[in-house]
């Protein structure tokens, strides 16, 4: 066995952190060399982690809610439609009361509800003015993207 050959690996194997070092072999050479590396016990320990959401990357700053506009019932209804995949709440807490509901009347930039995605609260507001005449989405229930949350009379 070359000795300047097992003083270079032994060196790698000092410099790699490397925690184990298995050299079988004769004065001709090596047979089998086995390297061994544990991690310490603090990075061993298995923390949960949330799978990753399928939500498309947004940035952090509230996105407007993409108006759809579609007649419904002979009468023409505007949408307040989901920007983002997320979670839908009528109000900024449990305790506070709701943003809107249905008859009340919205102004173009109200803010209608809020969708979090991600753990950011994502503010919506209304695109149009107009009369809320239908919620569509139950509290703390997932929207999709493009789904629609809320139909507004126009006017």
């Amino acid at each position: 066995m070359d000795l300047e050959k097992l003083r270079k690996i032994i060196e790698l194997f000092n410099e790699g952190g490397l925690t184990g070092l298995v050299i079988k072999g004769d004065e001709d050479g090596f047979e089998e060399l086995e390297l061994k590396k544990e991690l310490p016990a603090e990075s061993a320990v298995a923390i949960p982690v949330a799978p990753p959401s399928a939500a498309p990357l947004e940035p952090e700053a509230p996105a407007p809610a993409a108006p759809a506009p579609l007649p419904e019932s002979g009468e023409e209804l505007v949408y307040v439609v989901a920007p983002l995949v997320g979670t839908f709440y009528t109000a900024p807490s449990p305790e506070s009361p709701v943003y809107v509901k249905v008859g009340d009347r919205v102004d173009k930039g109200t803010v209608v509800c809020i969708v979090e995605a991600m753990k950011v609260m994502n503010e919506i507001e209304s695109e149009y003015a107009g009369t809320i005449v239908k919620v569509m989405v139950q509290n703390a229930q997932p929207v999709e993207y493009g789904q629609r949350m809320f139909a507004i009379k126009p006017g």
